[in-house]
């Protein structure tokens, strides 16, 4: 976990976790401001967590999912893309569990490893757990729906324009010599 201050903080300890705790949540507006600015995002509108908390071996349990309206910046045009996100989650936070040894160093992890987080003294920070989950949620690469004809507009060919492909069509409608 990061140890600089959250933009959604929401702090749940061992204690809490023995009594199997539900949690709903919704991200104020200064929140969700922070977590755009963080995130790169023109707006997040709606950012909500629901999770339920147990106590598993040796740790903290959270199974739930985040909910969010964001909008990003077109990767072709920087126009705003609209989209609502539902992310489940099932996280594990334990505290045997490992950092790697170095950055050089790789390791394999197994699907069961995927969601392993380090617990650190009695508590986690479900609300950055939640963060950092809506982050793997987004669309790496948003597109608009008008991307391609503005980009024609703007005399910009599409791949298949000028790809290998396009090429080789061309040579197919001349005559040989």
């Amino acid at each position: 976990m990061m140890t600089t201050a959250s933009e959604f903080p929401l702090v749940v300890t061992l204690a809490d976790a023995a009594h199997c705790r539900a949690i709903s949540v919704e991200a104020d507006a200064g929140a969700r401001d922070a977590i755009a600015r963080r995130l790169g995002l023109v707006a997040l509108d709606r950012f909500s967590l629901t999770a339920e908390i147990r106590a598993i071996a040796g740790g903290i349990g959270a199974k739930g999912e985040v909910s969010a309206d964001v909008v990003q910046a077109c990767a072709a045009t920087s126009l705003p893309v609209p989209a609502t996100l539902v992310e489940p989650f099932d996280l594990r936070f334990l505290r045997d569990v490992d950092a790697p040894a170095g950055e050089d160093e790789e390791i394999e992890i197994g699907s069961d490893d995927l969601d392993l987080l380090p617990l650190e003294g009695d508590r986690i920070d479900l609300g950055e757990a939640a963060v950092q989950t809506l982050s793997l949620a987004l669309d790496p690469f948003p597109r608009h729906p008008d991307a391609d004809h503005i980009l024609a507009e703007k005399g910009v060919l599409s791949e298949e324009a000028t790809g290998p492909f396009a090429a080789l069509a061309k040579l197919r409608g001349k005559p040989d010599a």
